[in-house]
């Protein structure tokens, strides 16, 4: 069974997560509403089971437990994929949210990098900071070894640009780690 559990505390954060790539249902608590709304939509669209459960230092601001979450899942991804052997490896997809475009396609290569490319009318979303979601992005890639580029292709409302999003990577994981025929998709014949 694909699945993890991974706890990390610092002085900043308290971050629990648990993950399963061939189950389904969620249960987020992250103190950040729409945060949660967004981890909800990536787990719900990606068609696995994601528990977080966070505590971090909201008086300060958003950000130490939005980019901690992101190290936290991308860890668990990791953990859960073992040796990456029998993925598909590669996901790409296309989210249309009202008038936004978003767009990810990514790489689970063991190699991580981000590119990342969207601009947010609005700065906040809720208490949200709209900057977070490439943070978290960053965080999620280079802690479960992928490499992960996004583009807004277009729109006007940051909560349908980032809904569009995280929706796009959750479809771009689903098929990223669908089951093969158990061999390993690289010419090296590892990840």
């Amino acid at each position: 069974m694909r699945k993890a559990t991974v706890d990390r505390k610092t002085k900043e954060t308290d971050i629990h997560v648990e993950i399963g790539l061939d189950e389904t249902g969620t249960e987020i608590d992250t103190g950040i509403g729409f945060f949660d709304h967004m981890l909800t939509a990536m787990a719900v669209h990606g068609g696995f089971r994601l528990v977080v459960k966070a505590k971090g230092d909201l008086e300060v601001d958003c950000h130490h437990t939005i980019e901690d979450t992101g190290i936290v899942i991308g860890k668990a991804l990791n953990e859960a994929l073992g040796d990456k052997s029998g993925i598909a490896r590669y996901g790409s997809f296309y989210v249309p949210m009202d008038e936004a475009l978003g767009f990810c396609s990514l790489d689970i290569s063991g190699r991580p990098f981000l590119v990342f490319d969207a601009l947010f009318p609005e700065e906040r979303i809720g208490t949200y900071d709209s900057c977070m979601t490439e943070e978290f992005m960053r965080a999620l890639a280079f802690n479960a070894g992928i490499t992960l580029h996004l583009n807004s292709l277009y729109g006007k409302n940051s909560h349908h640009i980032t809904e569009a999003l995280y929706k796009a990577l959750g479809h771009a994981l689903k098929e990223a780690v669908k089951l093969t025929d158990g061999t390993t998709l690289s010419t090296k014949g590892v990840l």
